[in-house]
């Protein structure tokens, strides 16, 4: 049990850090070994802290974090996630799977028809402070953050990609600083609600850290056009799951 649940980590680190949707994978396990699904949710957070820490260190390594871009459209993700964490939005289960699925179909067909946009970057947008429209998307992405990690380093990759100018190689690092600071504010909640299991916690961060770290060496050293092509798989597989296909 203790090998599946690294083993899922490690699976779960990878992926989160080249595309997002990791969780889709975590959060099931943790409810199959017996955590209540808000437990489970607070339980997976400790395995996000941990492998965002190891992803974000070796992106700086590698100097490919946007340092300001980052601070600028992290404030409001953060801010969002707190209230995502606080508070219950009752909304019917299917409706919501549908919904994020439906965004995930558009934002793989963007990839499929539009490489350009998201290997290339976008230098004259990615120097440009953000305006209110990107600040009003990541405080929305950050409240979804907070409610429920799964797929919401894919919606981070689009609003940093489409919305920022960056590349995938620097959305990639972008986003894992993002989440990983608001991560380390929405934990305290669920640590303050009883709500994280720390020894599974634990274990499962163990093998995200090194998902994430070897993550890293692929998305640097592959560039963009590995990234995408990871993407695309992950968020056909993640819209065929939520569709309930299979």
């Amino acid at each position: 049990m203790i090998l599946a649940v690294i083993l899922a980590g490690f699976v779960a680190g990878f992926i989160n850090t080249l595309a997002g949707s990791g969780s889709t994978i975590t959060l099931p396990l943790l409810i199959f070994l017996g955590l209540p699904a808000n437990v489970a949710n607070g339980t997976n957070r400790i395995s996000i802290f941990f492998q965002t820490l190891v992803s974000v260190g070796s992106f700086k390594k590698q100097k490919v974090i946007e340092a300001k871009t980052s601070m600028r459209l992290a404030i409001p993700a953060v801010i969002g996630s707190i209230i995502g964490a606080q508070f219950a939005v009752e909304i019917n289960e299917r409706i919501m799977n549908n919904a994020i699925a439906i965004m995930l179909v558009i934002m793989f067909f963007l990839l499929l028809f539009k490489p350009e946009a998201w290997i290339k970057g976008q230098a004259d947008l990615a120097s440009e402070k953000p305006g209110i429209f990107q600040i009003v998307i990541f405080f929305v992405i950050g409240i979804y953050g907070g409610f429920i990690q799964a797929g919401v380093g894919m919606f981070l990759l689009a609003g940093l990609v489409l919305g920022s100018g960056l590349d995938l190689v620097k959305a990639n690092a972008v986003k894992n600083l993002i989440i990983l600071l608001f991560t380390s504010v929405v934990m305290v909640i669920f640590m303050y609600n009883n709500q994280i299991n720390y020894e599974i916690g634990l274990i499962l961060a163990a093998g995200s850290m090194l998902g994430a770290f070897v993550a890293t060496k692929f998305a640097v050293s592959w560039g963009p056009k590995f990234i995408r092509y990871v993407l695309l798989f992950v968020i056909l597989g993640a819209s065929l799951k939520l569709f309930g296909l299979f």
